[in-house]
């Protein structure tokens, strides 16, 4: 039978980590239906459950002088309602399209990237923010920048006997920073990426392009920034961004054909998203400048 695990500090919690495989349980969301799924198709086993939700400390988003702190049980709920400047607009858009109101209110940002869908909504949008991952665990403290975190198809770095502990998103320097998220599915809500953009720019004293983070999801087995687009827009003005982007700037992404999409039709979608976030990006600062 199981073992169900509910630790109540982050050193018991670390302790029943570090002891064997015990599946991490936060908001539950991915959780019970990934167990529900493999007992459909036979698979009876039962892992032992590690809930961290009652261990102090992991709840709550704070800001420092350095940036922000977006504890591992943070549910999409609480990004929506947070007071956040315009950076992380596109994941608070996100958060209120990640399934209905009650997943919502139960899921956690750092659960998702745990997960590593390639379909996840939380990765491209904490690439954009240039993120970083709080790892804890017997042997110390670590931080994994969000671009190498998922290292593979459901796959991360975060190590057997490690907890992510919080997402860690900086400052922008000396620059305006705003954000936008789009996602392409079946219908507009209750749905699975097809494809997905999120991107950040940062805007100068002069009003061009002083930095750029664009990141395409459910186009690779991980998220993909788009590097050679993002020192293109470098110096440009934002209403000109739009049409900077071409098919050569999708190089990274590597779509697959399956149930929701073809690989070409991904590629296509892809390359409208990227542009009409861009413009959108364009739109809003100057709706903010007038």
């Amino acid at each position: 039978m199981a073992a169900y695990h509910r630790p109540t500090t982050l050193e018991e919690a670390l302790a029943i980590r570090a002891e064997g495989a015990a599946t991490v349980l936060a908001g539950g969301t991915d959780v019970y239906p990934a167990r529900a799924a493999r007992v459909g198709w036979g698979d009876m086993r039962q892992p032992d459950v590690l809930d961290i939700s009652a261990v102090p400390g992991l709840r709550g988003i704070s800001a420092d002088g350095d940036g922000w702190r977006i504890g591992a049980l943070a549910t999409w709920t609480d990004i929506i309602r947070a007071e956040l400047p315009p950076q992380f607009d596109g994941l608070k858009l996100a958060a209120r399209e990640v399934g209905g109101v009650q997943i919502q209110n139960r899921g956690t940002l750092a659960g998702n990237i745990c997960t590593a869908s390639p379909a996840g909504d939380g990765a491209p949008n904490l690439l954009a923010l240039d993120a970083s991952v709080e790892l804890v665990g017997v042997q110390g403290r670590r931080i994994v920048p969000m671009r190498g975190f998922i290292d593979g198809y459901r796959h991360t770095q975060c190590e057997a006997h490690e907890l992510v502990t919080a997402i860690l998103v900086p400052r922008p320097k000396g620059a305006v920073a705003r954000s936008h998220f789009l996602k392409l599915g079946a219908r507009k809500y209750l749905v699975i990426s097809i494809v997905m953009v999120a991107g950040v720019i940062e805007i100068d004293a002069a009003g061009v392009i002083a930095a750029a983070r664009i990141a395409v999801g459910a186009c690779s087995a991980v998220p993909q920034r788009l590097p050679a687009l993002e020192a293109a827009l470098i110096g440009q003005p934002p209403a000109a961004a739009a049409d900077l982007v071409f098919v050569d700037h999708l190089e990274p992404l590597a779509p697959i054909d399956d149930i929701r999409g073809s690989a070409a039709y991904r590629r296509k979608a892809a390359l409208a998203l990227v542009r009409d976030l861009l413009a959108e990006l364009a739109q809003s600062e100057r709706r903010r400048a007038a």
